[in-house]
């Protein structure tokens, strides 16, 4: 069977309204290996479970799979030579260094919605080696509008270490919302266009919801073939069911915020819209969902803990993507971050500049009170996404780049700083960002965590992650230097390891400043 025309043609026709074809990624330029064997020598681990950091070790890897980790030592004390395994075709020196598993953005896209008046899209090479320059080693395509043949291209080509690309796990756009595609108006089709989807080569499906009763059909489907799910509940449809609604008919993830007050609500069933409010207007959409939150029950409250009980019973995951939405609560710093002068592309920078009818480019009338709404926005949020990562719920990293100021690869590592804001210790965001996306994605026994068996994903950092995050971006965080007593930038990632070929960040990103400065001119 072949994927319904009801999928596909929607796709291109909305690709074709709103963005222009993104070029695709078709050599390798950058990366050595997979080796026949590789060994990364001294390392400390930080496992990806959440357990400390421990070694020295020996990490053997052949032919891109992990078959070894030796302890070789003791802290303070110097290595045994006799008792290390045999030399390798490529060795990593890891003495002082510390590597953990590579990371996974549990919400990306390679190209997103343009007006192409601001320019060409960004090509693939630029969004992926953002990526792996930032450790990204897998990432949930969440929906590519140049449609799920070019994308599951993408991800074969990547997955034979014929491009520089992170491993892709690849999801279609579910057509069924008004303002977006849609093509599927009865259950009979949703359940034609699963199957159609899954036979097309899809690993997941992405929502933004429906009519119930064909939401609750495509979900029934999904699970039925072993599709995943993830949503962006649309304002457009929250009203009908939200995101504990579609949790109990089985949804794998909520993806953002939206959704998640709505399940919170106890005076009303749906938000205090002002009565001229449009969804259309992107202003009125983004300045009105800072204040869901203020309209829930509050923390603590029994609502609250009945419906955090409610999500855990489901087995539910959140992936909030904190990062997408943090200029709302801090425009200035959001839009001059040390990163956009030299690797933002000029599309980009275009596209998020104040306009009518760019997604996330409402800028036009963001006030010091539309910040004070969405820093409280915030305050509630992530007590809640905290307060479900205690109770034991899977919350994931992800961070929908290409919107509002956020850069690839850049993004998730934000995203990491606001998980700590929001109460994670920084084992727990790793967690997340590693052994959680795994097994949200399905692939938790071939990759996320270091050990033997996994697939070699792994990152080799100069520095302690856990001691601050800032270190992990692709610019480094700004330090002291002792001797000029000037500023240094100091950066934490040395190489990324995705599936036994080792990249070099710095090399990764003189390619993307190259490719932002040659969109400049």
């Amino acid at each position: 069977m072949t994927m319904p025309a009801i999928g596909e043609e929607a796709v291109h026709r909305f690709a074709q309204a709103n963005m222009a074809n993104i070029a695709p990624a078709t050599t390798r330029d950058r990366g050595v290996g997979p080796f026949a064997r590789m060994v990364l020598r001294g390392a400390t681990i930080i496992d990806g479970t959440g357990a400390p950091p421990w070694g020295p070790v020996d990490i053997v890897v052949e032919r891109g799979t992990i078959t070894g980790i030796h302890r070789v030592g003791t802290p303070g004390m110097a290595i045994k030579e006799s008792g290390r395994p045999a030399r390798g075709d490529h060795e990593i020196d890891c003495h002082g260094k510390f590597v953990t598993p590579g990371f996974i953005d549990s919400h990306g896209h390679v190209g997103v919605v343009y007006h192409q008046a601001n320019g060409p899209m960004p090509p693939a090479d630029y969004v992926y080696k953002l990526w792996l320059a930032h450790g990204v080693t897998t990432v949930r395509e969440a929906g590519c509008l140049n449609g799920l043949a070019w994308t599951k291209g993408q991800k074969e080509l990547s997955a034979a270490n014929k491009i520089a690309a992170p491993n892709m796990v690849v999801y279609s756009y579910f057509p069924a919302v008004p303002d977006m595609m849609k093509t599927i108006h009865t259950p009979a089709q949703a359940r034609e266009w699963v199957r159609g989807v899954k036979d097309a080569g899809a690993d997941g499906i992405k929502f933004f919801g429906a009519p119930p009763n064909i939401m609750e059909a495509a979900l029934d489907e999904a699970r039925t073939i072993g599709l995943r799910t993830c949503c962006h509940h649309a304002q457009l449809a929250v009203s009908r069911m939200n995101a504990l609604t579609t949790a109990k008919w089985g949804l794998t993830s909520a993806e953002h915020y939206y959704g998640l007050p709505e399940a919170l609500f106890e005076e009303r069933t749906i938000q205090n819209f002002a009565p001229d409010y449009n969804y259309g207007d992107e202003y009125m959409r983004f300045s009105t969902s800072g204040q869901m939150f203020q309209q829930a029950a509050a923390p603590g409250s029994q609502k609250w803990n009945d419906t955090l009980d409610a999500f855990l019973e489901a087995g539910f995951t959140f992936v909030p993507t904190f990062n997408i939405y943090e200029a709302n609560r801090d425009l200035m710093r959001a839009r001059r971050a040390d990163w956009h002068e030299r690797y933002t592309h000029s599309t980009l920078t275009k596209y998020y500049q104040p306009q009518r009818g760019g997604h996330g480019s409402y800028w036009y009338r963001w006030t010091t009170q539309n910040e004070i709404e969405w820093k409280q926005h915030y305050r509630v949020w992530m007590q809640f996404i905290n307060d479900y990562k205690n109770r034991g719920g899977r919350v994931c990293t992800g961070s929908d780049s290409g919107f509002i100021f956020q850069l690839y690869g850049f993004g998730l590592m934000r995203e990491f700083e606001l998980l700590q804001e929001a109460g994670f210790h920084p084992l727990e965001v790793l967690r997340a960002a590693t052994t959680h996306g795994a097994d949200l994605l399905g692939i938790g026994d071939i990759t996320g965590t270091v050990e033997v068996g996994k697939r070699a994903d792994l990152l080799v950092h100069d520095h302690n992650p856990l001691s601050d995050f800032k270190m992990l971006y692709g610019t480094g965080a700004m330090r002291l230097d002792e001797e000029s007593n000037g500023p240094v930038w100091t950066r934490c990632l040395s190489a990324t390891i995705k599936d036994g070929v080792v990249f070099d960040p710095v090399e990764l990103l003189a390619d993307v400043e190259a490719m932002a400065a040659a969109s400049k001119a």
